[in-house]
């Protein structure tokens, strides 16, 4: 196994990153379709076509997720997604043709560079180009290339976010994976040791944590606003699950952010958390739920541990 998504079979991962503008974005794929759930906890989230994840909606199955910087300008990198799944005959199947269906949620990176530079159709359609079954890049990559952590003091004094993924085979052969693009307000937390491994800096020129828990319990001032941070995950496996059964999932991985974020779900957080389900493996939902959980604050650790500060602000790897 690659402790990765794509372990799930069927799942490939394809991101396309600007390096100059410090934006991108990253594509799951799930070409054969997928039956997919939702969870919503952030205030500030931005999406596209995630009513069909809806239990009591009319589409069966996804085809993709997609997942943008460049904040609501981003959402375009999908119809790129579209586009390719398209020309593949990939979609639902409809009299005149077939429709992919391509939930999407963005992240806000537009104080980090050029707030002009924006994921765009081109861009998705060639992350989809380069989506393989293989290793997944991890870090400041794709949709990570400029998130960013631990923002109670804005950009300057936050540090590198990024891509990270992770996987486990369950008892019984039954494959969970996790996919996670880590763009928070809080600090990111090592939850087994309770440690801040990357966050809030006291000053632009410190390496020392600020602790943005006590910032807010001490009542220290401090410069935010709505939107400007999000968590992104998506969660799959190998499982047969219904659209109610991947919802739950989806549910139960945003413990995996309130474990290696803190605070996390917060007012100006738009974390969502998607569940993709593929094949017809047995397992019970409660322990995939719990493991996705587990899965999700590894991936965020790993994407933060393989994060590049570009030279604009530390990253974990610069202490």
């Amino acid at each position: 196994m690659k402790n990765a998504i794509t372990d799930v079979s069927g799942i490939k991962v394809g991101q396309e990153s600007d390096f100059q503008g410090f934006t991108g974005c990253t594509v799951i794929l799930c070409e054969s379709g997928a039956t997919g759930g939702i969870d919503i906890r952030g205030t500030a989230s931005g999406t596209r076509q995630v009513d069909s994840l809806n239990p009591l909606h009319l589409v069966p199955y996804v085809h993709a997720v997609c997942i943008a910087g460049g904040s609501a300008y981003g959402l375009d990198a999908s119809s790129g997604v579209m586009q390719f799944l398209e020309e593949k005959g990939i979609g639902l199947e409809f009299f005149v043709g077939k429709v992919p269906i391509v939930p999407s949620a963005n992240l806000f990176d537009l104080f980090f560079g050029d707030a002009k530079a924006r994921p765009h159709k081109e861009m998705g359609y060639r992350a989809c180009q380069k989506a393989t079954d293989g290793k997944v890049e991890e870090g400041s990559v794709g949709a990570g290339t400029g998130a960013t952590v631990g923002k109670v003091f804005t950009v300057r004094q936050a540090m590198k976010g990024g891509v990270g993924t992770a996987s486990e085979k369950l008892h019984g052969g039954v494959v969970v994976g996790a996919l996670v693009v880590v763009n928070s307000y809080g600090d990111v937390i090592d939850s087994k040791t309770g440690k801040i491994l990357a966050g809030a800096r006291k000053s632009p020129d410190s390496r020392e944590f600020a602790e943005t828990r006590l910032v807010f319990r001490e009542g220290r001032e401090r410069e935010a606003s709505p939107g400007q941070s999000t968590t992104i995950g998506v969660i799959a496996t190998d499982a047969a699950l219904t659209k109610t059964e991947a919802t739950k999932v989806a549910q139960m991985a945003q413990d995996g952010i309130a474990r290696a974020i803190s605070p996390s779900h917060t007012i100006f957080d738009g974390d969502v958390t998607f569940a993709l389900s593929l094949g017809d493996k047995r397992a019970q939902l409660t322990t995939i739920g719990l493991v996705a959980a587990e899965l999700l604050a590894e991936a965020i650790i790993r994407g933060v541990k393989s994060a590049e500060g570009f030279g604009k602000i530390p990253a974990w790897k610069d202490r």
